[in-house]
């Protein structure tokens, strides 16, 4: 749902409104469009991320461009699109990006450290927490995270799950409760209609809800538009406004974007959180990473979920999907798929089938044993 209201203009006097951020630069950004990296436009993102140092805020950079840095030192043009190849072209550019990353910031005496994550690191509880406190604890010591894919050795992923790094860069976001998101690419942000097709398109300077009107603004999952990566943007945007972050989606080379952003300046499209902070469990949950099936629940239980704020209990739920344990982590939808809810569920697949539908008070009749009264306690759930 695009607002219509007045936006929130600038801190004064240049103060910091958002100090915690998450940059994601997209290939194009680092690129300018070529082949190679542009080490110019790398040294303006670079200096913006050192001067928000000084100011009192702190960023951690989300990278693309490993693969077209590889494809530019192997001198290959044609293009494929299997995984060994692009996986060839990941690890030869990994370490040439990072290189240039560390001349960079140099000059500024900011030391940088490389973190290379997968979908398999962050799924478990444990990963997850590992590299929250290692990303936490490189900010407190003065040192520029630069996180990329392991795309080397994560097969099913690159480019594929975390879409050219925008989901990412979006559970980095909320691994290190960031207090703004900001996705830099070659578009100015979301516009009403594909701006390369349809001339009266018009910039959405606001979101206050990623709604259905606002996925069809993105012109779907097989457009033109979409190949520029905004159905993957809106994705990011759902995970950290409903995790509280507010999130950014513009053009990289508006000058001193990094900085103006900081400072609460508005440019390109601005996605208002949808909710309060999360606790840490909550946010892992809502990423679903973790996500092992799916409970479909009546409209009852929806209600009783989204606006009676209670558990799921195995009178409303009328199917099982996916194959699951208890305590894995299970989406829960609607009677018409639209997912509602992530949460802890305290029976298998196989138990919940069994008692689905049936009350509270007959579940360890049915069972012969008895995990509590809840499909999903409230206390282990998190709305999507």
């Amino acid at each position: 749902m695009a607002s219509k209201g007045p936006t929130a203009g600038p801190t004064k006097g240049g103060a910091l409104k958002y100090r915690r951020g998450v940059v994601k630069a997209g290939t194009g950004i680092l690129t300018g469009g070529k082949d190679y990296l542009d080490e110019a436009a790398m040294a303006g993102l670079v200096r913006q991320v050192a001067e928000l140092r000084k100011a009192g805020g702190e960023a951690i950079l989300v990278t693309s461009g490993a693969m077209a840095t590889g494809r530019h030192i192997l001198g290959i043009t044609h293009r494929r699109r299997d995984i060994p190849f692009r996986q060839v072209l990941s690890a030869v550019g990994q370490s040439r990006l990072m290189q240039v990353y560390e001349q960079l910031f140099a000059p500024h005496g900011i030391h940088v450290a490389q973190a290379l994550l997968t979908r398999g690191v962050l799924s478990e509880r444990l990963g997850y927490l590992n590299v929250r406190n290692v990303l936490l604890s490189l900010l407190e010591m003065g040192v520029a995270p630069i996180v990329n894919e392991n795309d080397v050795v994560a097969v099913e992923e690159i480019g594929e799950k975390f879409g050219d790094n925008d989901r990412l860069s979006a559970l980095v976001a909320t691994l290190v409760d960031a207090d703004l998101l900001a996705i830099l690419s070659d578009i100015e942000g979301l516009h009403t209609a594909d701006p390369h097709l349809d001339p009266t398109a018009t910039l959405v300077r606001r979101v206050e809800e990623i709604d259905e009107s606002i996925e069809e603004m993105a012109g779907g999952r097989h457009g033109f538009y979409s190949q520029g990566g905004m159905p993957t943007k809106l994705e990011a945007a759902r995970l950290t406004t409903a995790s509280g972050i507010a999130t950014v989606i513009c053009s990289g080379s508006e000058p001193d974007v990094v900085l103006r952003l900081a400072r609460g300046e508005e440019i390109g499209t601005l996605f208002l959180p949808t909710a309060s902070r999360m606790e840490s469990r909550k946010r892992w949950m809502l990423s679903g990473l973790s996500t092992r099936g799916e409970i479909r629940v009546d409209a009852g239980a929806v209600r009783a979920l989204t606006t009676g704020h209670g558990s799921l209990l195995p009178a409303g739920v009328v199917d099982v999907r996916g194959e699951f344990q208890r305590g894995d982590i299970v989406t829960i939808a609607g009677p018409g798929g639209e997912r509602i809810a992530c949460g802890i569920t305290n029976y298998g697949c196989d138990d919940l089938a069994r008692i689905k539908g049936t009350r509270s008070t007959d579940v360890q009749a049915a069972l012969g044993y008895f995990y509590g009264a809840e499909a999903v306690h409230r206390n282990n759930m998190a709305l999507l």
